[in-house]
């Protein structure tokens, strides 16, 4: 059974609400053209993933706390500082149909103001003596940034596997999922080894999350983002490698030199696609996502006490591997 979003937060909608609220007043400023820009990025919030991620952690050992809140309001500025950093170093001038901030104020200030939310959550950290939440989000970022730029590179020379492929989106995707749950156990057990296994159960689902956005670039969905972004960008996905793998050196060489082409866009994406098809890489690629997404519930089930918070969390992962947007 498919679960809305709304189903999804219902049982921790308060919670939530409380959680905006303390997002919205960190983000509070006495500059004008900050403050409106503040403003801006609140009304465009997106599902509000990654906060649900902490709250939902924390709720498997105890009960959701001030800290806790602090822990999903300092992911959420140090993620959106990335994302506003990430639309200018992409020239990007839309987020999932949405002007970007670049777009409408320019990069220089688009700089400045992911400057602004970095040095916010810092100082949310250090203002309460969070010094945990706060190392486990920094070296989250620092992973982050790697992640990108060992894509780029990879991305010039065409020159991924699959195991670098994996080292890429763990540390650029999953490495935020896995600092949620890691915050959010942290906010409410104190168990070094339980906030690790919790930090590893994030990551297995941040795979997953990637994997299934990878899969979107082929059409496999009814999401905002544009089908062949990937191929566009020269980014070797899971789908593309596995079907290189399997094809001989003669078939992957002529492949990257269509991804490399100016080939009009729709033609270069229906004949990658068909190549994928002939070698299965779909099907590998989503056996792979729920391979993932089953040793995450292994992990869940080991660490966690059965309660209706862990069925909660298990809802949450369903909704967000196994969504259409």
């Amino acid at each position: 059974m498919n679960l809305s979003i709304g189903q999804v937060k219902a049982p921790i909608e308060a919670e939530l609400e409380k959680f905006e609220s303390q997002f919205r007043g960190s983000m509070k400023t006495s500059v004008p053209l900050l403050d409106t820009i503040m403003n801006y990025i609140v009304k465009r919030k997106g599902k509000q993933v990654r906060p649900m991620f902490v709250l939902y952690s924390a709720k498997l050992f105890g009960e959701i706390n001030e800290r806790t809140h602090r822990g999903a309001s300092l992911v959420e500025l140090l993620h959106t500082a990335t994302l506003v950093h990430d639309d200018v170093v992409d020239e990007s001038y839309k987020r999932r149909g949405v002007f970007s901030i670049n777009a409408l104020w320019k990069n220089k200030i688009a700089v400045l103001v992911g400057d602004f939310l970095l040095s916010k959550g810092l100082l949310l950290s250090i203002e309460n003596k969070d010094y945990d939440l706060l190392e486990i989000v920094s070296n989250s970022v620092r992973e982050m940034s790697e992640g990108e730029l060992l894509q780029l590179e990879r991305a010039r020379f065409m020159d991924t596997n699959e195991e670098v492929y994996f080292e890429i989106i763990r540390k650029k995707t999953a490495s935020l999922i896995a600092s949620c749950c890691q915050i959010g156990a942290a906010s409410t057990q104190p168990d070094t080894a339980i906030q690790e296994k919790m930090r590893k159960f994030g990551e297995l689902i941040g795979l997953a999350f990637q994997i299934r956005d990878d899969l979107f670039d082929f059409g496999d969905n009814k999401s905002g983002k544009p089908a062949g972004i990937d191929i566009k960008e020269k980014k070797l996905t899971l789908p593309i490698l596995y079907a290189m793998a399997q094809a001989g050196s003669s078939e992957t060489r002529r492949m990257k030199s269509i991804i490399k082409s100016k080939m009009p866009q729709a033609e270069k994406i229906s004949t990658v696609l068909a190549f994928i098809e002939k070698y299965g890489g779909l099907d590998y690629a989503r056996n792979k996502m729920t391979a993932l997404k089953n040793e995450a519930f292994e992990i869940l089930e080991s660490t966690a006490p059965p309660s209706e918070s862990r069925n909660h969390m298990k809802n949450l992962i369903n909704f967000v591997i196994e969504r259409n947007s």
